[in-house]
């Protein structure tokens, strides 16, 4: 068993944030508040991640006041009894990660970044791909988040 407070390598890191269905994202409102969210985030390569979402509401105003984001994920998740310790207890699999966000204008990239996010989340309706993007490219937001340290990771299993 691995104990909960070992930190993981990046690799070990990133592949909790690629098997996590949401990340959440947090963020600073412009009143000093926190704010945070989960989203359904691609990753690219070792330090860049990417959303879409709509060209306004709180997160933009947050991401415009403070581009600098946390990211954590959560995977195998399972709360457990362990009848020879009579412990209650949760195994996880856990990551986090801070990054800097920036609006993607290149037309090039943010196909791309929405080629990953369909291709993650819906790959089995790719076929429809090239005419979702010749409808709706110009009115969708592409957020570029470029981690600025390495992704840690814990784990109790």
């Amino acid at each position: 068993m691995r104990k909960a407070s070992r930190r993981q390598d990046s690799d070990w890191a990133l592949e909790v944030f690629d098997k996590a269905p949401y990340v959440t994202v947090s963020m600073c409102r412009p009143d000093g508040t926190p704010y945070g969210l989960p989203l359904s985030l691609v990753r690219a390569d070792e330090s860049t991640f990417y959303f879409h979402c709509a060209d306004e509401g709180e997160k933009i105003d947050c991401l415009k006041y403070n581009p600098i984001v946390s990211l954590s994920a959560v995977s195998r998740c399972a709360p457990r009894f362990e009848e020879e310790k009579l412990n209650f207890t949760e195994h996880y699999r856990s990551a986090i990660a801070i990054g800097r966000c920036e609006w993607v204008d290149n037309r090039t990239e943010k196909i791309e970044a929405l080629r990953l996010l369909c291709q993650r989340f819906l790959p089995h309706h790719m076929a429809h791909f090239d005419a979702a993007i010749a409808r709706s490219l110009d009115r969708t937001t592409i957020i570029k988040i470029t981690l600025t340290e390495p992704p840690v990771g814990k784990s109790k299993q």
